[in-house]
């Protein structure tokens, strides 16, 4: 009987973890597979070699972080303020899923910070999303740098408040991202 494959994508989501927990250098194969209770050769079936599956995973993390929450927001139709609703909605949504959560985009910054060309990888994802919030509160804001404001304000809490420890009171995290999030909406 033949030992089933273990899939392209499960090697990537165990980057991914690796990323999230230890940084690029806990990426390895001998540890994934490990990781995975199969052996490393499986790996080579799909990746020529590690820096393969890193640019897959970054490709990966592009694609999922701003075109596929794009299509989202997009499918949902409405105006401005109805997509903006749910795009703050699917960004508070995002967890700890492979490829979108705040640990992987927290690793990724960390990791531009010392690679050049991750690093350039980061400013063409960062630039996409300021380009679509700019597009949606482009339609609610009467003059450029209200829209501007307003976009980097909603961008700096998205990645911002993974930083931050401070309590809030009798709320909770969760509804203050909201109350800011109405805030910008106004």
């Amino acid at each position: 009987m033949a030992m089933a494959r273990t899939p392209r994508g499960r090697w990537i989501e165990e980057g991914f973890r690796a990323l999230a927990a230890s940084g690029p250098e806990a990426v390895r194969i001998e540890s994934l597979a490990q990781a995975l209770g199969v052996s490393k050769g499986g790996f080579y079936g799909y990746f020529r070699n590690r820096d393969a599956l890193l640019t897959e995973m970054l490709d990966v993390w592009e694609r999922e972080v701003t075109e596929k929450v794009i299509e989202r927001v997009e499918d949902g139709g409405g105006d401005a303020r109805s997509r903006l609703d749910r795009l703050f909605t699917i960004a508070a949504s995002a967890g700890d899923e492979p490829a979108v959560g705040a640990a992987v985009e927290l690793a990724v910054r960390d990791w531009a910070r010392r690679d050049e060309a991750v690093a350039r990888r980061l400013r063409h994802v960062d630039n996409r999303r300021m380009d679509y919030l700019r597009s949606l509160f482009g339609a609610l804001c009467e003059d450029d740098a209200e829209t501007e404001v307003r976009s980097m304000l909603a961008f700096s809490l998205r990645i911002g408040s993974h930083y931050i420890a401070a309590d809030h009171g009798s709320r909770t995290r969760a509804e203050i991202m909201e109350l800011a999030g109405a805030r910008l909406l106004r």
